[in-house]
């Protein structure tokens, strides 16, 4: 996944910082990015702008792997992703155990800051995505490497390097063989939107799917399984804050192979994306008054409703249907579970465990959610997913 995650889905900034930010300005970032915004790219299905069938121009491909590559092995436990800070010119990609242990970690030349045309910030997605095995991240090249529990590491592929006004975003599938890319060029009117499908490894069997601009464009936040994409409609620039201005207003499940629209998880005038999506759905905040939340599975149908007590994080456990919800206090869950003071979590391990991003200053920490306890981990980032990473 990819994600939101998303697998990083919300805005770049450390989860102690989020819960602040969420109370002072969501609500005036609800009507800049949901409600009287114009829809242009996302507000109907992608469809194929060329046909949709094998290409040889890759956009990017790698040359032959290794055979001393390593392949993909099924984890056997569940793994946080944290991303490290995005800001200076490198940065790390972390695996964490239920035991708040770092399983892996590496380090990436960081790629590079995107602007849209100096008029705004572009609004990008994390660069890293998950498998069902690995961890998958871009270098400043456009370089994807992978990291597995174990410590594997090495070459997956590359895509469009990024530049000053470029940026590539990618989700594998679960199973490894397939990538999906969107490439943006950003200008002060928006972003180009340029969406493409091709095997992981080799480049082969490349697909151009989609392509549009304006001031809307797309995320891959990653797979349900291997014939669900998932992407989510974001404003393509922000010259404001609030995280429901700059992460995902809504989530389209397509066809990787053409593009077609399937569902709408979310409505991004009335109901936007509240964190990063899971393998049991996803959860959408009304813009309307901050007070109701809603559960959609991923073929958009509803499975409760949330009662909030204002603008508040929601992120949908992989399969038990609890909600971790975190507003400034710290998390709460929706039920069988300690409310954590002071924890800021920003995404689940597994339905049993939490975890919280950090820095310096706020250090990571992996919580229990039938007890509350709460372990240190000796890493820092942002919530960038989880192993297994289907969603």
């Amino acid at each position: 996944m990819a994600l939101l995650s998303l697998m990083g889905t919300l805005p770049h900034v450390s989860a102690p910082t989020k819960a602040v930010v969420l109370l002072v300005a969501l609500a005036a970032s609800a009507a800049a990015c949901g409600g009287n915004a114009p829809t242009i790219v996302a507000s109907h299905s992608p469809s194929p702008s060329v046909q949709a069938s094998p290409s040889t121009q890759a956009s990017a491909s790698p040359s032959a792997q290794a055979s001393s590559t390593p392949q993909p092995q099924p984890v056997t436990g569940a793994y946080a992703l944290l991303v490290g800070n995005q800001a200076t010119t490198s940065y790390t990609v972390s695996l964490i155990g239920i035991d708040g242990k770092v399983a892996a970690t590496v380090q990436a030349s960081t790629p590079a800051q995107v602007s849209c045309a100096n008029a705004a910030a572009a609004l990008v997605s994390l660069p890293v995505s998950a498998s069902n095995s690995r961890a998958y991240f871009m270098d400043a090249q456009g370089v994807i490497r992978f990291l597995a529990p174990n410590g594997d590491t090495g070459r997956a592929t590359s895509v469009p390097a990024p530049t000053a006004s470029r940026r590539s975003m990618f989700a594998v599938s679960p199973d490894d063989q397939r990538i999906a890319v969107i490439v943006d060029d950003f200008t002060s009117a928006g972003a180009a939107t340029r969406l493409y499908v091709e095997d992981l490894n080799g480049g082969g069997n490349h697909l151009d799917l989609f392509s549009q601009s304006g001031a809307y464009t797309l995320w891959p936040v990653g797979w349900h399984g291997t014939n669900n994409l998932i992407v989510a409609k974001v404003a393509s620039c922000t010259q404001g804050g609030g995280p429901f201005c700059c992460g995902p207003l809504e989530l389209h499940v397509i066809d990787p192979a053409t593009a077609t629209r399937r569902f709408t998880i979310g409505n991004s005038p009335s109901c936007v994306i509240a964190g990063s999506p899971s393998p049991a759905g996803a959860v959408c905040e009304s813009t309307s008054n901050f007070m109701q939340a809603t559960v959609l599975n991923w073929t958009a149908g509803t499975v409760r409703s949330l009662a909030l007590n204002g603008p508040t994080f929601a992120y949908l456990a992989p399969s038990s249907g609890m909600v971790a919800m975190v507003d400034n206090n710290g998390t709460s869950f929706t039920i069988g579970a300690a409310t954590i003071s002071g924890m800021f979590a920003c995404g689940w391990i597994d339905d049993g465990h939490v975890i919280s991003g950090g820095d310096a200053q706020h250090q990571p920490r992996v919580a229990t959610v039938t007890t509350g306890a709460v372990v240190p981990v000796a890493a820092q980032g942002d919530c960038g997913g989880r192993l297994p990473g289907g969603l």
